[in-house]
């Protein structure tokens, strides 16, 4: 009977708190009805003044989320006893915070201490692919922020070298699937990247190659003549795909075409279930859109540790 007693008590605290932690569409709609077209209007500004701020914001909520879940620790600032994750070596390009500092302040003047600075990035990432042209998705909301932040975790981000069997253990490892690392990878519709995260591909390869052979030798030519062995531009480097500032399929096309930047990229055509992948994506941009919207809710959704609303995206309270 005190098993019986325990068992219901156990279930019912369960059940509670999952409600408690569960993220809903309509979290705010009560609480803070205006937090979206907010945070809308901020990165639109944004936008217009800086036509990088969405591959920014995109990329700044990918790797929040795949540290620590999303709980927002991306954004927190390094102290004089800690580095934090904003100053780990893959998050020194991060930028556009501000974007993410302007929002909170809006929306603490409207509605102080009830929208979190996780659930401001993912609204502020899907508004960004949105009004760059891509798919429109109703962000799951209910985040808390998060109170610790480690440079050296950083080590957990998927890095622009690795392999197929890398890539699917670093995704698996948050629950997300190789359908979902393939739709992902279409964030790189967006953005730029500097030499040192694909010179390896095109300098001293491999003993038999100085080029990586999977890689189109005019493309390969082009991004020698941009990244040359003595570089001296600060900061040289070459958009992720044609059409940089528009979030499209373009991505996919170039992927098959053997002119993927990153060897995570052309990676994907060596497994076949990711390279039919690649394949459909750039054949239907819909089918794209559906999956990056579908996929993006998934990773948005990785669960953080959070434990609070913060006042100042940068700082705990």
């Amino acid at each position: 009977m005190e098993l019986q007693r325990f068992l219901v008590v156990f279930v019912i605290v369960f059940v509670l708190f999952s409600c408690v932690n569960a993220l809903s569409n309509n979290f705010y709609d009560q609480t803070c009805p205006d937090a979206e077209s907010s945070i809308r209007q901020v990165v639109k500004r944004a936008m217009s003044n800086d036509k990088t701020v969405p591959a920014a914001l995109l990329r700044m909520h990918f790797h929040d989320c795949f540290v620590r879940g999303c709980d927002g620790s991306v954004l927190l600032n390094s102290t004089k006893n800690n580095q934090a994750e904003k100053d780990g070596p893959p998050n020194i390009s991060l930028h556009a915070f501000y974007v993410i500092d302007v929002a909170k302040k809006q929306i603490e003047n409207m509605c102080p201490g009830v929208v979190s600075c996780a659930d401001i990035l993912a609204l502020a990432a899907r508004d960004a692919v949105t009004l760059s042209g891509g798919p429109y998705w109703a962000v799951p909301k209910g985040r808390k922020d998060g109170r610790i932040s480690i440079a050296s975790e950083t080590r957990q981000l998927p890095g622009p070298n690795f392999n197929i069997s890398q890539l699917q253990q670093s995704f698996s490892q948050k629950g997300l699937s190789s359908d979902d690392l393939v739709a992902l990878s279409g964030g790189h519709t967006l953005g730029f990247s500097h030499c040192s995260s694909f010179q390896n591909r095109i300098q001293n390869f491999d003993k038999q190659n100085d080029v990586d052979p999977t890689l189109d030798a005019s493309f390969a030519a082009n991004l020698k003549k941009v990244c040359p062995v003595k570089n001296t531009v600060k900061n040289a480097g070459s958009t992720l795909d044609t059409t940089t500032f528009l979030f499209d399929n373009a991505y996919y096309k170039l992927v098959l075409m053997k002119k993927g930047l990153f060897s995570s990229d052309s990676t994907l055509l060596t497994n076949s279930r990711t390279k039919t992948l690649v394949s459909n994506f750039a054949n239907s941009q819909n089918e794209f859109f559906k999956a990056f919207a579908d996929s993006m809710i998934k990773m948005s959704s990785i669960s953080g540790s959070g434990q609070e609303i913060r006042r100042d995206c940068r700082f705990v309270n």
